[in-house]
């Protein structure tokens, strides 16, 4: 196995605060979407160039204020910075500040619910679980598909993942989203991700320590800190969450507060769907993407930025029936490998959580 030269979390991705707000994009007359269609993509998920703001109307009045609490590490949330700086959010006259959390999912949780904050991006497999508990917040679209890897050394003998029978994975996080699919990606292929493979924990930087000791022989994570180790170490790539049915299914999410859906829903559609458009903006323009993430990640080239955003699945958004069936195959997988109790009515649950501000 080769040396590994060790990175850490702080040097890989740096974060600062305080993204500038550009001026208005010149303004194109909206164009009419087809049922289903995410702005910014043709029918096909091909690009369309500048989009028009749809069939949502900008806010009457003064600027809405809101407050969006987002992972300022987290490349997969990209949409959010390149909302404001592109002039998304006041596009539909909203007026948004930022708060950077890092903390726990119950947490994040607990601030929408209260109204400490308005809206959240975040991972599906993370947020599931901690749904249950009936916190007041409802998710209203997929942002994107993918960002997750299953890595290993090069030269392992490990090619696929039956491969893994009576091996160690290292994670961030036992009950983490990379852990949850790849413990289902694991029981699809016929391996019992509870008995037939161990789960360790550890810190970002020390995953490809672990793999250098011998601790573990496959390590999981997501962008960027996948694909700066991927590099780095030579690390080879044997699954990820854009495969198969995987590749079709929000990865992260949009979250907001219950009552401003309830008392608001202008409001939340609004927000809503200017973050979906700074994502499929995102996904057309991934090198001025990247230079506008750059600010965050200041050890990471624009350039190598903008590469994991071409990588990962920013074509794919949903919402509507689409999303709650998609928030349903989580809820059956998940079931799958005993995160959720078997008798969960899955699709009742996936109403229970999920609100369509779209419908007409």
């Amino acid at each position: 196995m080769s040396t590994f030269s060790r990175i850490s979390r702080r040097t890989a991705l740096t974060s600062l605060t305080g993204l500038s707000v550009a001026a208005l994009m010149p303004g194109q007359p909206p164009r009419a979407r087809a049922a289903g269609e995410m702005p910014g993509m043709d029918a096909d998920g091909s690009c369309a160039g500048t989009q028009g703001s749809g069939n949502i109307a900008p806010l009457p009045g003064p600027p809405r204020k809101l407050t969006i609490a987002w992972n300022e590490t987290a490349l997969c949330v990209a949409a959010i910075p390149v909302a404001r700086e592109k002039g998304f959010f006041a596009r539909y006259n909203l007026d948004v500040d930022y708060v950077n959390f890092g903390g726990a999912t119950d947490q994040l949780l607990e601030a929408l619910s209260t109204g400490k904050a308005d809206a959240a991006p975040g991972m599906a497999l993370r947020w599931l679980k901690p749904l249950q508990q009936g916190f007041d917040v409802k998710l209203v679209g997929g942002l994107h598909a993918g960002c997750m890897y299953m890595l290993v050394p090069p030269g392992s003998a490990i090619r696929q993942l039956t491969d893994l029978r009576g091996k160690t994975v290292g994670v961030t996080d036992i009950g983490g989203p990379d852990r949850n699919f790849f413990g289902i990606r694991l029981k699809q292929a016929g391996v019992d991700p509870e008995t037939e493979v161990q789960w360790r924990q550890y810190p970002a930087d020390l995953l490809p320590l672990a793999l250098q000791r011998g601790d573990v022989q496959v390590i999981t994570d997501s962008d960027p800190f996948t694909y700066v180790q991927k590099r780095q170490f030579g690390l080879v790539e044997i699954d990820n969450n854009m495969k198969d049915a995987w590749a079709h299914a929000a990865c992260c999410v949009i979250g907001l507060r219950g009552s401003l859906i309830r008392n608001d829903p202008q409001v939340a559609a609004a927000v809503t769907r200017a973050i979906l458009d700074a994502g499929a903006w995102l996904a057309c323009n991934p090198d001025e993407a990247g230079r506008i993430f750059k600010p965050y990640a200041p050890r990471v080239s624009a350039e190598d930025l903008a590469q994991m955003i071409r990588i990962e699945g920013h074509h794919h958004q949903s919402v509507g029936p689409k999303f709650h069936d998609e928030i349903v195959q989580y809820a059956n997988a998940l079931k799958d490998i005993g995160v959720f109790r078997p008798s969960l009515d899955s699709a009742r649950y996936a109403n229970r959580v999920t609100q369509d501000l779209f419908s007409t």
